[in-house]
């Protein structure tokens, strides 16, 4: 069962003047290739795990409605959504303290179910931030796990946008990296200079694991742009002069 930590979807959206009315995206297939193979063969079975059968013989009157339980189809790790609006960032005291952990998920039917829930990305207003990250792993550069890591980033135009973003949660929550476990989760920030998606790692300090992630993303969303990868203690220290520590 999804957990709802905090306040629902529909009600951010309405609260960041997105029409809550506005329909919601359709499953996304094969147009999302390749990271989308890794699961996407069972999210036409939506979230339910029930379903009702008809049992018996050929009399119809002794036919009965039996319930068969459906096994979920659970991913390595959990998974949860947070949100970081712009009207609560402007009056906030300390980086980090608006945001708001919406769900956490741990299956494939989780997945679509909370996916095809969430607006389009060319909805979302400059400023808003969405973050999927590894269950208690919490998206802030203090978080623990998160502290001595770093991030890879991509510039996408809106027309891009939504179906990079879903191949990379996808290539996520699918553990379709090499060095999956560095991977802390991924971050789309919605700006008027540009959209990006990032992806953010453990440990900054191991290269080898750091390339391997970064040459991986592009090779799974196509991207042919060079990419680099900023440490958090850079970016805190240096803000947007930070430099790139690796590039791929």
């Amino acid at each position: 069962m999804v957990v709802v930590e905090d306040s629902s979807v529909s009600t951010i959206m309405a609260a960041e003047n997105i029409d809550p009315n506005t329909p919601t995206n359709p499953i996304l297939k094969e147009k999302h290739v390749p990271a989308i193979k890794a699961i996407s063969s069972v999210e036409d079975e939506g979230p339910s795990k029930e379903k009702s059968i008809l049992s018996g013989g050929n009399d119809n009157a002794s036919k009965k409605s039996t319930t068969v339980i459906k096994k979920s189809h659970l991913f390595q790790n959990s998974w949860a959504f947070w949100f970081d609006t712009p009207s609560s960032k402007s009056n906030q005291v300390t980086w980090g303290s608006s945001l708001r952990s919406l769900y956490t998920f741990s299956s494939i039917e989780e997945f679509w179910s909370l996916y095809n829930n969430i607006h389009s990305p060319t909805k979302w207003v400059p400023g808003a931030d969405l973050y999927c990250f590894k269950h208690k792993i919490e998206p802030k550069w203090e978080d623990p796990i998160c502290a001595n890591g770093g991030k890879w980033s991509m510039m996408f135009p809106k027309a891009t946008l939504e179906s990079n973003w879903l191949n990379t949660l996808l290539a996520l929550v699918g553990e379709q990296f090499d060095q999956g476990g560095e991977i802390c989760g991924a971050v789309l920030n919605f700006r008027m200079r540009g959209d990006k998606i990032s992806l953010w790692t453990k440990n900054a300090a191991n290269e080898e694991a750091q390339l391997s992630i970064g040459k991986q993303w592009k090779e799974l969303l196509g991207y042919d742009e060079t990419i680099g990868f900023i440490v958090h203690e850079d970016a805190k220290a240096l803000g947007r002069d930070a430099k790139d520590r690796y590039t791929v």
